[in-house]
């Protein structure tokens, strides 16, 4: 096969990707009665740490008044909870929700997690960082297209 047409080829595995990404999100996060931005919104609390309305709006590309509904939802199911930022008592901090809940969602993606681990076990190290190394950089060309990076 030619450059060109791996290159195509690549492009559109990446947005079947994509498209499985989104679907196996919204499944997950439909096990737990969210939809997928709630669960998104989740997964980096847990990532980052506490953040406010304002990092959480700017990591996901939705407004402040999305995220106050996500938020909301979040909190009244125990994913999250506000704190009043100790320094500026304006600003509203959003935590993430305790373990158990942290345990749950861990439990939810134990499937994906083992046949993850069973395909990468089939590469050597050099090739796992090798994908590791393509994984940052197509996130941040992504980062970059969404005005983010």
């Amino acid at each position: 096969m030619k450059r060109k047409e791996l290159t195509k080829q690549i492009d559109w595995a990446l947005r079947e990707l994509s498209t499985s990404t989104v679907l196996a999100a919204t499944s997950i996060a439909q096990k737990v009665g969210m939809g997928p931005n709630d669960l998104k919104c989740a997964e980096l609390l847990v990532r980052n740490g506490p953040m406010t309305a304002g990092q959480l709006a700017q990591a996901t590309g939705l407004t402040t008044g999305a995220i106050t509904g996500i938020v909301d939802r979040l909190e009244k199911a125990g994913w999250a909870r506000r704190e009043a930022d100790q320094h500026d008592r304006r600003r509203v901090i959003i935590h993430p929700g305790p373990q158990d809940n942290q345990k749950t969602a861990a439990e939810l993606y134990d499937s994906h997690q083992k046949a993850l681990d069973h395909l990468l076990s089939d590469y050597s190290d050099e090739q796992l960082a090798f994908i590791l190394e393509f994984i940052h950089s197509l996130s941040a060309i992504n980062y970059k297209e969404a005005g983010k990076g």
